[in-house]
């Protein structure tokens, strides 16, 4: 009965279990190989694409780097501005007279020095801040010249040009401190017309007496020159 059964089993009867474990090994096998030959390939290009874009990118911070001293030199050579030729006082061709004599009360004489009056502006302040009237002596925007006249003070204001001024500009500040080198003269003495030359080039004079008159202050400094006697 055993050995009927056994000779009547179909011939395509199912492997015997060892054979399917062996075969599912090798599956396994080849199965594991393609895939290590796939994530290998994968691995490859990822490595490429790093060591290329690390290059392009060294590349490019190297020609940033590069650029980076012309622009700065660009740039720094675009804020320089050019320095214009300096003003030159030529005092000592002026002349002056010395022997005429006015006073700081002499207002109209001292305004007819200066030149003609363009604007009178009687809401004005002196050197200590007092209630005066100041007479401009230019137009518009041209350089200002100045007079301001006070109870206590005899003010004198002119604009002192800088060397990136117009070539107009330069010699009217120049003829302004012509006609006060004059006019200083005249209620000075020959000091007077010193204290002027003192004050173009740089020199401050404060609270000291010049011949008979006390000065106040005197300065040229930012674009203004300043000359203040007390009364």
């Amino acid at each position: 009965m055993i050995f009927s059964i056994i000779s009547n089993k179909p011939a395509n009867a199912s492997l015997p279990q060892s054979s399917a474990q062996g075969l599912a090994t090798r599956i396994g096998a080849l199965g594991l190989a393609a895939c290590l030959l796939v994530t290998g390939c994968s691995k490859v290009e990822e490595s490429t694409t790093s060591v290329e874009t690390t290059a392009e990118q060294a590349l490019a911070d190297s020609g940033a780097a590069e650029s980076t001293p012309d622009m700065a030199n660009n740039r720094t050579k675009a804020a320089v501005v050019p320095e214009g030729k300096p003003v030159s006082y030529d005092v000592e061709n002026w002349k002056s007279d010395d022997s005429k004599r006015l006073e700081p009360t002499d207002l109209k004489q001292l305004q007819r020095k200066l030149g003609k009056v363009t604007v009178t502006d009687e809401n004005s302040l002196d050197y200590a801040s007092n209630t005066a009237i100041k007479y401009r002596f230019m137009k518009g925007d041209e350089p200002y010249l100045d007079i301001i006249d006070s109870q206590e003070y005899l003010e004198f204001g002119w604009y002192y040009a800088n060397p990136n001024d117009s070539d107009s500009e330069k010699k009217m500040s120049i003829d302004h401190a012509k006609k006060m080198y004059q006019v200083a003269a005249e209620l000075m003495g020959s000091e007077g017309s010193q204290l002027v030359a003192n004050m173009l080039s740089g020199q401050i004079t404060k609270n000291k007496k010049i011949g008979e008159r006390q000065v106040e202050l005197a300065k040229c400094e930012f674009y203004s020159c300043m000359l203040v006697l007390k009364k």
